[in-house]
């Protein structure tokens, strides 16, 4: 054996791949004189068997070859290279790529990491219970919207606290660009071991002392259900914000209550659902739907990878009306809940089309305590279509993903009939879109100066009216409009820009003989703030009442607060009050 441990990775393989195909002759050989007819049948399947052990090869050949030259450039570059490398990056970036040329959801986590992916499936963590956001002025975090009845807000944290100190130490502040890694640092601070205690301190606007709370941290149980109530005498309303271990538990619960209270109706809001554990959809359907009905089909790489998920106990009403509301935030496990409803004609669905995320990852232990989360499988739902929307494989020549367009879309039916089609996401049985946002709004939504005004009124009034009752006055509205033309805040719409890019082009190609005419125009389309805050009053105050009921009555609060404007929920409420109308859609009869 002089010289083996001379040899390269590539000459390895010859070893092995020498005795893959000798060693069957050999067995041959000797059972030539024994058995002919046994002989022969071996002879025929080694022979049949060759092309795919060959492919087998040449694919396992490659994959050694170029993990041999990755290992080869960075060793070298490590002995060479004129700076020290940080391997911890540099490999994480180029994992990080690597990952990303299959799909956005095969992902890794290192060690540091675990802890968020573990969040991410179970819905817990140990910590005080509220997220914390960046806030530019400041160069520092503050709490967002801490949750209801988690240990900040019980010790008396609230939205637009700025994070000082933790334990007596000053956590300093980041410049923008560093914004992220200095907000998971001060997030990892807040965070710990159940029922140890931090000191945090905090400046409040509109008090010239910081503020000083002692916390106890404690097991967080991000909750399943944002929001549940009764509308209307019968019809439950539940808002399902996510899937994780407990979600199927948490929804048995709310609808058993509230049928209990007379409730003979259902509307199960799924918007902005980003879907979660695959299991949890399949029992909510259940929920729905008799014992031994096919939910869910997932097929992986290989024959062998197909698995069949059914219903398995008695449902929990199979008989009651049902619309599921769902947008394009709709996805993964909550395209499960409303593409098998549809399927099987057991719920209207309602809104916009859906996200259309058809892959299920699984996740296996890397070394060193990392996480690999892969997709392992597509799923599909009960009447053979897939929803994935994008084509991973097969990109564009800048590298993105295809969307299947819908002429290669092809026709599935429902239980009754009814023409579904596959390629991305649920379309929806009644297409009806919510008022869309301004430019000028979501502009000023995401200044400082909007969250100001907010956490300066609940900072001002102990207490508001109740969330479908609370309205800003006039006077209070007036007040806002000052301090918006007070700050920093800048607008130039997608208008405005558009106009400025034609002003440029046309002195470029000699139109000087336009340029009164786009003065002209300018000023049409780019009025000032003023005229923005008066034109778009209605949306700017139901944002700010929104935001401001949050500060108050937390999410449920809000939701509340919204659903007064929903159009999407008023028209689910026709159908639901209409028995003609509900069995006319799931029927697939056109409208009289």
């Amino acid at each position: 054996m002089r010289g083996y441990d001379a040899l390269t990775p590539q000459k390895y393989l010859i070893l092995p791949k020498l005795l893959r195909i000798h060693t069957p002759y050999i067995f041959i050989y000797r059972q030539m004189n024994r058995k002919p007819l046994l002989f022969f049948l071996l002879l025929t399947s080694l022979f049949c068997s060759l092309p795919t052990l060959r492919a087998q090869d040449t694919h396992h050949f490659e994959v050694m070859k170029h993990l041999d030259i990755f290992n080869s450039v960075y060793r070298d570059l490590e002995r060479y290279y004129v700076d020290t490398l940080k391997p911890e990056k540099n490999i994480q970036d180029a994992l990080s790529y690597m990952l990303n040329q299959l799909d956005p959801y095969t992902e890794y986590y290192s060690e540091d990491e675990t802890k968020q992916y573990e969040q991410m499936v179970t819905g817990k963590y140990a910590g005080i219970g509220s997220p914390i956001v960046y806030r530019r002025s400041e160069k520092r975090c503050m709490f967002s919207n801490p949750y209801e009845s988690m240990p900040a807000q019980m010790a008396g944290v609230r939205t637009g606290d700025i994070i000082m100190a933790i334990d007596g130490q000053d956590v300093g502040t980041s410049a923008p660009d560093t914004a992220a890694n200095y907000s998971a640092r001060v997030s990892k601070l807040l965070r710990g071991d159940p029922n140890t205690t931090l000191r945090l301190t905090v400046k409040r606007m509109g008090q010239a002392k910081p503020l000083t709370f002692k916390i106890v941290r404690k097991n967080i149980e991000l909750p399943s259900i944002s929001y549940q109530t009764i509308l209307q005498d019968s019809i439950a309303y539940v808002s399902l914000t996510q899937y994780t271990e407990n979600t199927a538990r948490d929804l048995r619960l709310a609808l058993v209550d509230m049928i209990s209270k007379g409730a003979k109706r259902l509307i199960l809001d799924l918007r902005d659902n980003g879907g979660g554990l695959m299991e949890q959809s399949i029992k909510i359907v259940n929920f729905f739907l008799p014992k031994g009905k096919n939910v869910l089909t997932t097929k992986g790489k290989g024959n062998d990878k197909t698995t069949v998920f059914t219903t398995t106990e008695e449902p929990l009403d199979a008989e009651m009306p049902i619309v599921i509301l769902v947008n394009g935030g709709t996805a993964s496990a909550a395209e499960i809940t409303s593409g098998a409803l549809q399927d099987y004609d057991r719920a209207v669905i309602l809104g916009k089309r859906t996200f259309g995320k058809g892959l299920v990852q699984h996740s296996i232990e890397m070394p060193y305590q990392g996480i690999l989360k892969y997709t392992a499988y597509k799923y599909y739902i009960p009447s053979g279509r897939c929803v994935q929307a994008y084509d991973f494989k097969n990109r564009d020549n800048e590298g993105n993903p295809r969307h299947l367009p819908d002429s290669l879309c092809r026709i599935f039916h429902t239980e009754h009939g009814r023409i579904v089609k596959d390629g991305g996401g649920i379309m929806p049985d009644v297409e009806i879109s919510e008022d869309s946002m301004s430019y000028f709004t979501a502009a000023l939504i995401s200044h400082d100066v909007f969250n100001d005004f907010c956490v300066q009124y609940r900072n001002k009034h102990h207490r508001i009216l109740a969330p479908s009752k609370f309205h800003l006055t006039d006077g209070e509205y007036e007040e806002f409009k000052k301090m918006v033309k007070r700050s920093d805040f800048k607008y130039e719409g997608p208008a405005a820009k558009s106009l400025g890019y034609l002003r440029v082009f046309a002195k470029e190609e000699g139109f000087n003989d336009a340029m009164p005419e786009l003065d002209t125009l300018d000023k049409i389309l780019n009025p000032g703030i003023d005229t923005f805050l008066t034109l778009r009053s209605e949306e700017i105050r139901q944002a700010l009442e929104a935001e401001i009921v949050e500060n108050y009555y937390f999410t449920r609060g809000a939701q509340e607060y919204v659903l007064q404007y929903s159009k999407q929920l008023e028209r689910a409420l026709q159908i639901l009050t209409d028995d003609a109308a509900y069995q006319r859609i799931l029927s697939g009869v056109p409208e009289p």
